[in-house]
């Protein structure tokens, strides 16, 4: 995100981090409303963008509560319990996603040495 943001031809409107207050559901990612050049076949304008960036287990989760949010369901109670299991795989898909990072940073630290 900061390599992103510190190009000079891009502003930044608006940041969500939901990695440090993640949501109600359990989602966690970083959104960046940026506002951005295009080149056109004349001229230059500025877009405004949402830039996500999850890992990839969130982007799965995400995807499933995707389709939840379209799905009918029979019963309140199925809603429920679907809804309680992707809160539980977000805490654990951000769990894992700490072990590796922590991983990732011992093997940074031993190739530095």
């Amino acid at each position: 995100a900061k390599m992103l943001t510190d190009q000079d031809d891009i502003r930044v409107i608006q940041v969500k981090d939901y990695i440090i207050n993640p949501k109600p559901n359990g989602y966690r990612s970083l959104h960046l409303i940026l506002e951005v050049p295009i080149f056109l076949s004349n001229e230059k304008k500025n877009m405004k963008v949402e830039v996500q960036f999850r890992t990839i287990a969130m982007d799965f989760w995400a995807s499933l509560a995707h389709k939840m949010r379209f799905t009918f369901f029979q019963t309140q109670s199925q809603l429920k319990f679907l809804q309680e299991e992707l809160y539980d795989c977000a805490e654990q898909s951000a769990k894992l996603d700490e072990r590796m990072q922590g991983i990732r940073d011992v093997i940074g630290w031993n190739k530095n040495e």
